[in-house]
């Protein structure tokens, strides 16, 4: 079953994305003819036997494709992309048609996608993880005391929020890159955006 907002989603994406998002669909029906299309958190979703099975998306400069049980789907050819955040694009990142895998091999893992819902199979419980102590380092703490804005933002908002922006600060390799770092963040968290604010949904 077919929905029109898809259409709509793919003619307002980036030009580079069109062809992408439309080989896509086109792949995902080939595999399982009775899918059904739908629209969620403003992507493109395509649910089976009534749960979700996969999504695609474009955003500026590429284009993915995620399943929704990526953690639990056979991975044969081994390319599936797992992480804490389930990876933005469980098979990379599409700028081009060339960039996907094969059709047969993307068939494949829709089909693989499909098979888990029609057998029912659920995502295992999210274990409970204790929170281990957030350490701020010195240097940001001094550069969020003059920024108070973002200062005030940061203070208040939930550990995830705090520990993405730490991680990628810590994460930097040179100082230099540290420093501008820094900059952004107190940039983005004096407007109230979190790290991956440019992936979230609006």
């Amino acid at each position: 079953m077919v929905d029109e907002r898809i259409d709509a989603y793919i003619a307002k994406a980036p030009g580079y994305a069109q062809p992408i998002l439309k080989h896509i669909r086109e792949l995902v029906h080939a595999a399982v003819p009775d899918v059904e299309e739908t629209v969620k958190w403003s992507h493109c979703a395509f649910d089976y036997y009534g749960k979700g099975m996969c999504m695609m998306a474009a955003f500026k400069n590429y284009a993915i494709l995620t399943f929704w049980k990526g953690k639990i789907m056979a991975d044969p050819a081994g390319i599936l992309q797992l992480d804490e955040r389930d990876a933005v694009g469980h098979l990379g990142l599409f700028k081009t048609l060339k960039d996907m895998p094969s059709d047969k091999l993307v068939k494949q893992y829709i089909k693989e996608a499909a098979r888990l819902n029609k057998e029912g199979i659920k995502l295992p419980p999210k274990s409970k993880k204790e929170k281990t102590e957030l350490v701020i380092p010195d240097y940001f703490t001094k550069a969020l005391s003059k920024n108070k804005k973002a200062q005030k933002v940061f203070e208040t908002s939930s550990y995830s929020y705090q520990k993405e922006y730490i991680q990628w600060i810590t994460d930097a390799k040179t100082e230099e890159t540290r420093n501008k770092r820094i900059a952004t963040a107190l940039e983005w968290i004096a407007e109230g955006k979190g790290r991956n604010w440019k992936y979230e949904s609006k």
